[in-house]
């Protein structure tokens, strides 16, 4: 009897000693910016995740490529998704808030202009016609299709596209306006491109933008037109080919991740995080339906991040037109 209640007793106080342990914290990763990046970091974390088996957790926002620097810039975040190059004056907010960064490109993407499945008339588009509708100038003023083409019908065109945070939103306004966030304002505008894909699905007149990927995903719901390439004047559709062979002009793209230099240095579970991504950021850019970059833009990244290279190849300088070759050109002098 006593030595039963004296291992009763030993039982109780181990168990006691064990809820005493402390408890390892959960490991988090927060990341935020552009939703066009969105679904290739998401795959990423998911994977990451498993293959961590809940040690780390990475929490994914979508507040937009320029919103998501706001935070990266405060110190916030440990790694900012962007549909452009950081610009110059996130930079200098970065440096008065103390952020170094590291830039790394992760996948290709086209900017598809798109319109409602049932309209059968609009087939290529130039840039000209889409800076008469887009630009400032035209806030408040109602467009119909004839006024664009005499045989299109005179149908009212209703307007929507990314909201003003969007790396999206600066990279159309860029290639189409000649500035970026030069626009109207009088749109729907949203950083969640699946609110924009139903305005489109609904609106016979919709005239919209978004990335292509948002395109496939959503097949027979919407209809991308092709654009007038202004060098070559050939009428391109957006499609993973012409995006990948720089045929698709001006609305073609490269993805990129800021990652926090301080977060790198001194946190293990961000460098293997950061290194994870690249390694599989290619496989799951085609899942999700991104143009993966050649496997030699996935070594330079790595060797940037091993070396710890600081800065941007683009100087704070918005651009547009850049093809993948141009793209790991300038990489690779880094």
């Amino acid at each position: 009897m006593e030595k039963r209640m004296l291992k009763t007793a030993l039982l109780s106080l181990g168990a006691v000693a064990l809820m005493n342990l402390p408890v390892k914290a959960q490991q988090v990763i927060k990341i935020d910016g552009s939703s066009t990046v969105y679904p290739i970091t998401e795959g990423v974390a998911e994977e990451f995740q498993k293959a961590k088996k809940g040690a780390v957790k990475v929490t994914v926002g979508i507040s937009g490529t320029g919103g998501g620097f706001k935070k990266f810039c405060r110190g916030e975040t440990d790694i900012s998704n962007a549909s452009r190059p950081i610009l110059k004056r996130e930079m200098d907010e970065c440096r008065a808030g103390g952020v170094q960064y590291i830039e790394l490109p992760v996948a290709y993407d086209g900017l598809a202009v798109v319109v409602n499945p049932r309209n059968n008339w609009a087939t290529c588009m130039t840039v000209e016609q889409l800076k008469e509708i887009w630009r400032p100038e035209s806030q408040g003023k109602k467009f119909t299709w004839k006024q664009l083409d005499a045989n299109w019908p005179d149908t009212e065109i209703k307007l929507c596209g990314a909201g003003s945070d969007s790396g999206t939103f600066d990279y159309f306004t860029e290639a189409i306006v000649g500035k970026a966030k030069s626009s109207r304002g009088d749109y729907l505008a949203s950083e969640d491109d699946n609110v924009l894909v139903q305005f489109a699905q609904r609106e016979r007149g919709a005239l919209c933008y978004f990335g292509l990927a948002y395109v496939e995903e959503n097949k027979g719901k919407v209809k991308a037109i092709q654009i007038k390439n202004p060098k070559t004047g050939q009428c391109v559709a957006p499609t993973y080919d012409t995006v990948q062979k720089g045929q698709y002009q001006p609305l073609s793209r490269p993805l990129f991740i800021y990652v926090n230099a301080k977060s790198l240095q001194e946190r293990p579970e961000v460098r293997e995080f950061v290194e994870f991504y690249l390694k599989n950021a290619g496989k799951i850019s085609k899942q999700v339906g991104y143009i993966a970059l050649p496997d030699r833009a996935y070594k330079l990244a790595e060797e940037r991040v091993s070396k710890r290279v600081l800065g941007t190849v683009f100087g704070g300088e918005p651009e547009v037109g850049l093809t993948i070759d141009e793209l790991l050109k300038r990489e690779a002098k880094q």
